[in-house]
């Protein structure tokens, strides 16, 4: 069990070292960039009383949530997240699954709010859908995928983090790890080490 162990974590670490970031235009950047720039369009987005939204299917609804409420809480950044239990049923039964997160964009999506796209695969068709409404509303775009580089959602954002896996474990907890460290440093972990 602690070969396996030391193994796995490992493993996390190459995966969180070696993340892969691109712009719109599939132009590699240093991760210290991607992040930065997440950071930056947050503060701006709630600086101009704007939002950031987050959504992802299962685990990364999980952490769509978690993000949302520390971004909130600890961030003090207007933030939230599209998985409320009664949106996701009615606007799934009415409208197909491929659309509950596009349509609530379509409800609240302002131009300078940032979305924050969540999936593991990267083919999620609701959450793709719900990047298109977001472009057309004129909000930032950063998108976390993981499996297969050549991903749709990879192309989309204006900042994409890539987690080389086709692990779910490791990709979910890579994308956690990822947007606290936005958030954690911002808040100001490691100035005093």
């Amino acid at each position: 069990m602690r070969e396996r162990l030391t193994r796995y974590f490992t493993t996390l670490a190459e995966l969180l070292h070696g993340v892969k970031v691109t712009d719109r235009a599939a132009k590699s950047m240093p991760l210290a960039d991607g992040c930065e720039w997440m950071r930056n369009s947050a503060h701006e987005a709630h600086r101009a009383g704007n939002k950031i939204m987050f959504i992802g299917n299962g685990g990364s609804a999980g952490i769509a949530s978690h993000l949302a409420i520390d971004f909130s809480k600890n961030g003090g950044l207007r933030s939230l997240a599209f998985n409320d239990a009664s949106a996701l049923t009615c606007l799934g039964n009415d409208l197909g699954y491929d659309n509950v997160f596009a349509k609530q964009l379509d409800f609240h999506a302002a131009p300078g709010d940032l979305l924050v796209a969540i999936s593991s695969s990267g083919k999620s068709p609701n959450v793709l859908n719900a990047v298109k409404v977001a472009r057309a509303r004129d909000c930032g775009v950063a998108t976390f995928s993981g499996f297969t580089e050549e991903n749709d959602l990879r192309k989309t954002g204006d900042v994409n983090f890539y987690v080389g896996s086709c692990e779910y474990g490791f990709v979910e907890v890579a994308h956690l790890a990822l947007c606290h460290a936005v958030l954690d440093i911002d808040m100001g972990w490691g100035r005093m080490a």
